[in-house]
């Protein structure tokens, strides 16, 4: 047997965490903890091919499970390349832990090769940057590292290893217990604060409730769902709290918000005298834009942590604590004196609720020939999909189409990039997703993407195909960074830089030992998807997409007086 070394601290540190998988790309300084990965029977690590790629399936994991995704790589530009995949999962409530490994110690104070300061390239993207220089700190800075990972607002921590410890057999301090790596649990907010609350709400006509990325996990969702299933509350979700609302409350389901300021939910939001907010967090949707006049209405602010403030988001009762606990304590207290929410404005209520579905129809009547019409694609994806697939969403003009119009009735099954809109997330989120499952890759995952966003990580269908994975991936294709194009069209009245094409997508899954199909006509296309939903392992599937009404994503914003 081996000779244990720290390598089999960091190994069984991760175990006793309870990670299940490790994402990375080996290199000279992590070689040791990828060869004590190699004898471990539970943690399975998967080998990306890019480090950035290794980042966002950390993430994916870490979104999906609370538990944090763990990434590995080595010093220079292995640690360079995850700055990205970090940024995004920290402004976005991720939680991630990534390994990175340094030069030797005796290296550190001069330069060499694949030297760099982790401190200072991660430390504007992580929630916490640690540095080991002795043995006896490892298990300590992995344990912290994951502790301040799942602290809420959730994100990324990094820990850094020099190569000639991770060889050391100078073991001190042995791996924490599996007890050391939970995090406290989160009771209800101040009663003082929830009874001002409350006279707030009382006395209100017009509440809404906007969910947040922060609410999307099944504690909080069974009681935001109690909470409108016993009153009149109007909800509203961010792009990230997709799912929120279940099928049997879709009459309290006023639709998705973000980017503009012209969608269904906006109307509502404007009418409050009154937002409920529950795990909102400025980064998805700016407050000046839903909430354009704030002396308007009242803003009450649940969530695990205090109100980012601004001019526009001032809420005059925080309510901080765990936002399940809060909510049901509301609730129970509203009960007292149940109010009639809504009662003189149930009429434009339901002018907003017939807007909200208006597009299914338009989708129904879309034409049958020519390049496919985005809507008409969203449609069949909802009429064909069981309702628990996952469905990993990337950036550009065809995430705006899935967030505003393919409705989901679980947390966590309608993935997109809200934060930072990173282009790329769709296919390593899909993989993600795909591994977790139990057992893994059981089901079919559903990745979406534009031409643009599916080549900035289009090699990963390589870990794809390598690990099992049942993907199917679709790429609306225009030859073109659409979402760029018509925001500059908007501006300036022409587009600049946004032109691609010259791949044969479908050759290029099959390089990769994936399917593909192509759909040229929208005639084909319900066949196509069933086809390819059907195909074992991966699939890609090259549309043509109709993007002549794209730019009307971005009309018919509200008016500041709208009420």
């Amino acid at each position: 047997m081996a000779t244990r070394n720290i390598a089999n601290v960091i190994v069984d540190s991760l175990n006793n965490a309870g990670v299940k998988l490790v994402f990375g790309i080996p290199g000279a300084k992590v070689d040791g903890v990828f060869d004590a990965l190699m004898d471990h029977p539970t943690i399975r690590l998967i080998v990306c091919r890019h480090e950035q790629n290794a980042a966002f399936m950390a993430a994916a994991v870490g979104r999906l499970t609370g538990i944090p995704g763990v990434c590995l790589v080595t010093s220079g530009p292995g640690t360079g390349n995850l700055v990205t995949g970090l940024a995004t999962a920290t402004s976005e409530g991720d939680c991630v832990l990534a390994l990175t490994g340094t030069v030797s110690r005796r290296q550190a104070a001069r330069h060499t090769h694949q030297s760099l300061d982790v401190m200072k390239v991660l430390d504007g993207v992580c929630k916490s940057v640690v540095q080991v220089v002795v043995e006896d700190q490892v298990s300590e800075a992995i344990a912290n590292a994951f502790r301040t990972a799942r602290i809420f607002p959730q994100g990324a921590t990094a820990v850094a290893i020099p190569m000639d410890l991770i060889q050391s057999t100078l073991i001190g301090t042995p791996p924490f217990p599996r007890n050391n790596f939970d995090v406290p649990s989160y009771g209800t907010s101040d009663t003082g604060l929830q009874g001002l609350a409350l006279e707030k709400l009382l006395s209100s006509k017009r509440p809404v409730i906007l969910l947040g990325m922060r609410s999307s996990n099944e504690a909080i969702v069974a009681a935001v769902q109690q909470l409108t299933t016993d009153f009149n509350f109007p909800v509203v979700e961010t792009f990230q709290a997709a799912g929120a609302i279940s099928e049997n409350l879709l009459h309290r389901f006023y639709g998705r918000v973000g980017l503009f300021r012209n969608q269904p939910g906006d109307k509502v939001l404007a009418r409050a005298d009154l937002i409920l907010t529950v795990g909102y967090d400025p980064y998805e949707y700016d407050a000046e834009l839903w909430n354009v006049n704030p002396t308007n209405n009242t803003i009450i602010h649940i969530d695990y942590t205090e109100a980012n403030v601004s001019a526009h988001y001032n809420p005059q009762v925080e309510l901080v604590g765990g936002p399940a606990a809060v909510v049901d304590s509301l609730r129970r207290n509203l009960h007292k004196n149940a109010p009639d929410f809504w009662a003189s404005h149930e009429i434009k209520l339901e002018e907003v609720r017939q807007e909200l579905y208006s597009w299914q129809a338009v989708a129904q009547q879309a034409a049958c020939d020519g390049p496919v019409q985005p809507i008409h694609f969203v449609y069949l994806l909802r009429k064909l999909l069981p309702r628990e697939t996952v469905v990993s969403v990337d950036v550009g003009t065809v995430y705006i189409y899935m967030m505003r119009y393919f409705y989901t009735y679980l947390p966590h099954h309608l993935l997109c990039s809200n934060g930072q809109q990173t282009l790329g997330v769709g296919l390593p989120w899909a993989i993600a997703a795909n591994l977790v499952q139990d057992p893994p890759c059981s089901r079919k995952v559903v990745s979406i993407s534009g031409d643009g966003g599916f080549m900035f990580t289009s090699q990963e269908l390589s870990t794809a195909v390598q690990k099992g994975c049942k993907i199917t991936h679709f790429i609306w294709n225009d030859s073109a960074y659409n979402m760029v194009e018509f925001q500059e069209e908007a501006k300036y009245g022409r587009s600049s830089g946004i032109s691609l094409g010259g791949v044969d997508f479908v050759k290029f899954a099959e390089a990769f030992g994936a399917t593909g199909f192509r759909v040229n006509d929208a005639s084909d296309l319900e066949a196509v998807m069933k086809t390819a939903l059907l195909t074992d392992g991966v699939s890609i599937v090259d549309i043509r997409i109709d993007y002549s009404h794209s730019i009307d994503l971005m009309k018919n914003v509200i008016p500041n007086d709208f009420r």
